[in-house]
């Protein structure tokens, strides 16, 4: 916001100076650093703060942090006057050999931003999914593909708390939640409560007898729980039977292992699924488009993976 009361004598006064012209000119067109004000004009630090100072008193720059680095621009809100003052300023030394010097050297310092932000991404290219990026986490991302769901009607079969289901809801425009755990059933109905979600239900039953009619999703999702299914054929075709014509089907499981503490670790009844089974009980049921594919493999022991499988069911 502006800070204070510009008046056009003090304007006058402030670009009565021309390496201040020059800063001025420089901010309007681009935000800069200190560093980048002394490359572009050439002069000391101390020198272009104290008019950096005198500026930004006056009203016509103001100041950023980031970090260590301040950098520097023209405020937007500046009075139509004062605006208008500095306007006819710049044009009337708009042919000056220092201001066109300057704008040259402004064009080569955004372009420097530009090749040092190029050449790192250059250096990474083909690792950038391998090494550690700040922000760049699977939990991260898998929040803002969350937001790109479609209003569409989901089950999440064997949802346990419904971490999922939860955020598949801002979005949906219904999500039913399966579980064949009453406790578990009490949380997540209790948790979307609590995050003022109302197109989310809980029904207590089992994924391999469906408690839903016949073609009334449009998404079928099991993450992590056809393993813990008796009959995972059976929860597989139960998925199938209550998707509408064109809906998907979406299965996240372990890939076939051989850890056999898992059974009493977790209550695993299945040591995880083959793509080829998994292809197959899908093909079975009717669905078409059906891809199944390895998509995470854990780096600590028992270096668990994590297998997807997807198909369509028939227009």
């Amino acid at each position: 916001m502006f800070a204070r009361v510009v008046n056009a004598w003090e304007t006058l006064k402030l670009l009565s100076d021309p390496t201040r012209v020059r800063i001025v000119n420089l901010l309007r067109q681009e935000e800069l650093s200190v560093a980048e004000l002394q490359d572009i004009l050439e002069m000391g630090q101390s020198r272009i703060s104290s008019h950096l100072a005198l500026l930004r008193s006056g009203g016509l720059a103001i100041d950023r942090k980031d970090g260590k680095r301040t950098y520097y621009s023209m405020p937007d809100d500046i009075p139509v006057k004062v605006r208008h003052l500095v306007d006819a300023a710049i044009k009337s030394v708009d042919d000056n050999a220092e201001l066109l010097r300057d704008r040259e050297l402004l064009r080569r310092a955004i372009e420097q931003r530009r090749q040092v932000t190029e050449k790192y991404f250059d250096e990474i290219a083909g690792r950038l999914g391998r090494n550690y990026c700040p922000g760049r986490t699977w939990d991260a991302i898998g929040h803002f593909l969350l937001y790109l769901t479609p209003h569409i009607d989901i089950a999440d079969l064997g949802a346990g708390e419904g971490m999922i289901s939860l955020l598949l809801a801002r979005q949906a425009h219904y999500v039913f939640c399966i579980d064949r755990s009453s406790k578990m059933v009490e949380v997540g109905t209790r948790l979307a409560k609590e995050n003022g979600i109302d197109n989310l239900e809980y029904k207590l039953g089992d994924i391999e007898k469906v408690p839903l009619p016949d073609e009334c999703v449009d998404l079928s999702l099991m993450s992590q729980s056809l393993h813990h299914a008796a009959h995972p054929q059976r929860a597989i075709a139960e998925a199938a039977r209550i998707l509408r014509p064109g809906g998907l089907l979406v299965i996240l499981d372990l890939n076939e292992h051989s850890f056999e503490k898992a059974r009493e670790m977790y209550a695993d009844q299945w040591l995880g699924f083959s793509e080829n089974n998994l292809f197959s009980w899908l093909r079975g049921c009717g669905l078409v488009k059906i891809e199944t594919r390895i998509v995470t493999r854990e780096s600590e022991e028992p270096h668990f993976e994590t297998v997807l499988a997807v198909g369509r069911k028939p227009l």
